[in-house]
């Protein structure tokens, strides 16, 4: 008789992590404020709890220089109620949030001056990740986990690496990347990661029925995804950053052993120590010289 399975899988009960983007330099000057924001995220994150009863969600502030878990459904308290009307879901993340507000704007002031102004996507992206395997470790119910980054700040090529690495984390793990952007440019690094990971990516044109884009696409989970339309990428930025300047580059140069990217011929990659042949560095020249040469 063959042995019962350890986990039971379930269809329609999916565990969603939601990566808050709360970068400062962002929302002043975004045309839709913080707490207009915030209070579609409120209305979705109750639509996704009242679906399905077993439904699990996670919130993950994004900082500038730092990020935090900020609410977990799974707690017996989120689950109360308070005098008989306010979920303490609503009121227990607003604390938090506040609290964690106040300390990521501590640490900013410490910032150097002329830093792009992006948020720590890696490191809430890193932690979701963390927080879905600890999900797939403990439990008899096996639901389907899904990360959703709802970010507006530009992108930080100084994370390209960690970003990258994550993004093929989730991957291997069968965990879809959401993005909804709500920035003035989208970004390559979301478009990238739903992509690779086989989620949806979207770019709300008319931000102040963003309540209606999160509900109508990214509350679906993943096996009604399996008949239903859903917005798909007209295309999808591909473009890499550098590793010696952290600059999005088009065409660059990479290292065959640890295929770090470089946008210049260098004598010896920075990442691995390895010394690039005679034969590569001839190339090299070549190409530079041939695409300095006028075509007649």
């Amino acid at each position: 008789m063959a042995s019962a399975p350890s986990k039971l899988y379930a269809d329609d009960v999916s565990v969603v992590v939601v990566l808050l983007d709360t970068n400062p330099f962002f929302w002043s000057s975004s045309s839709l404020s913080f707490s207009q924001f915030l209070s579609h995220v409120l209305a979705f994150l109750n639509a996704i709890l009242t679906l399905n009863q077993l439904n699990q969600v996670v919130v993950i502030a994004t900082g500038y220089n730092s990020c935090d878990y900020v609410f977990d459904s799974s707690s017996d308290l989120n689950r109360s109620f308070e005098n008989g009307r306010m979920p303490v879901m609503c009121s227990s993340l607003l604390q938090k949030l506040e609290e964690f507000l106040i300390k990521d704007e501590q640490l900013s002031k410490e910032e150097p001056e002329g830093k792009i102004k992006s948020s720590l996507f890696s490191g809430s992206l890193s932690m979701a990740l963390c927080y879905i395997q600890r999900v797939f470790r403990s439990g008899a119910l096996h639901p389907h986990p899904r990360i959703l980054c709802l970010q507006g700040s530009p992108d930080g090529p100084e994370q390209y690496v960690a970003i990258m690495n994550a993004i093929f984390s989730a991957q291997r793990s069968s965990v879809p990347i959401d993005s909804c952007f709500i920035g003035s440019q989208n970004s390559a690094f979301l478009q990238q990661a739903s992509y690779i990971t086989g989620g949806v990516h979207h770019k709300p044109q008319n931000l102040d029925g963003l309540f209606q884009y999160l509900m109508t696409i990214f509350a679906t989970d993943l096996h009604s995804r399996s008949f239903i339309h859903l917005p798909k990428p007209v295309g999808v930025d591909f473009r890499a950053s550098c590793f010696c300047h952290k600059n999005t580059i088009d065409m660059g140069y990479i290292c065959s052993v640890c295929l770090s990217i470089f946008c210049k011929h260098h004598k010896k990659c920075s990442t691995c120590g390895s010394v690039f042949g005679q034969a590569q560095t001839e190339a090299a020249s070549a190409s530079d010289k041939k695409r300095k040469t006028p075509e007649t």
